[in-house]
């Protein structure tokens, strides 16, 4: 029987399912947005929205514990206190957006695009001026 079973392990141990969210987190702090797995991308999201709401706090221990949470990458978290300040000081949650894809050629797994907000809306409106 499954009982109380916290985490989704995806396949990988620990240290290496931690490796995988930290470049998962990275990646879609420099492109507003990333195409993984379905699973990938439900289980990542959890931690970009702990990033966000310690960014909205902005104080010196919200850096170091954003900084301990993706293995002491300071340009990253840089990034996450320039770029998504107002985007986390704007909501309490929420931050990202998960978006079904059609599945994957080779092994029909299933794909998803997860972006957050604000570049989502920048994109709209960029749109909406090109029309």
């Amino acid at each position: 029987m499954r009982k109380k079973i916290a985490t989704k392990k995806l396949n990988r141990s620990g240290r290496s399912r931690r490796a995988m969210y930290r470049s998962l987190v990275r990646s879609l702090a420099e492109h507003g947005k990333i195409k993984t797995t379905k699973a990938k991308a439900k289980a990542t999201q959890p931690k970009i929205d702990r990033i966000l709401r310690l960014v909205a706090q902005g104080d010196l221990s919200a850096r170091r514990q954003t900084l301990s949470m993706l293995g002491n990458d300071k340009e990253t978290v840089q990034i996450f206190f320039d770029k998504y300040k107002e985007l986390a000081t704007s909501r309490s949650s929420g931050f990202t957006r998960l978006t079904k894809l059609l599945p994957r050629k080779g092994d029909s797994a299933e794909m998803a695009i997860l972006e957050l907000i604000e570049t989502s809306k920048k994109n709209e409106n960029d749109s909406s001026k090109n029309k």
